[in-house]
């Protein structure tokens, strides 16, 4: 008997697990193909499409666009350069930010869980 309730307890929580997992995938769906800056740990920032994220948590974007701080005086502060599709692991990435509408930022904050 204890079994039975064991067993029943144990799948209630991998249906709630896994209707928490769908729904953050819809989630993640609707930010496809919007503008997403990403920045990493040596602290250059990377501006481009969002395409895609692995269960990892690494990112890849499209027509991505490099931008880093220059040490050296020069016209402007930012230096840039085309990258086209890369890869930003997870342990690399310290923010994330996507161009989205208040509501879906602040349902963005729930996948933090």
């Amino acid at each position: 008997m204890e079994t039975e309730q064991h067993t029943q307890t144990s799948s209630n929580q991998a249906g709630t697990s896994e209707a928490n997992g769908s729904s953050r995938v819809s989630t993640v769906k609707k930010l496809l193909f919007r503008q997403m800056l990403v920045g990493v740990s040596d602290g250059r920032f990377f501006l481009g499409t969002f395409y895609c994220i692995d269960k990892q948590g690494n990112i890849i974007l499209q027509d991505a666009v490099e931008y880093r701080n220059t040490r050296h005086s020069s016209p402007s502060p930012m230096e840039q350069r085309c990258l086209g599709l890369i890869l930003i692991p997870f342990s690399c990435r310290k923010s994330c930010h996507v161009d989205c509408s208040i509501e879906e930022q602040l349902a963005l904050l729930s996948l933090k869980e």
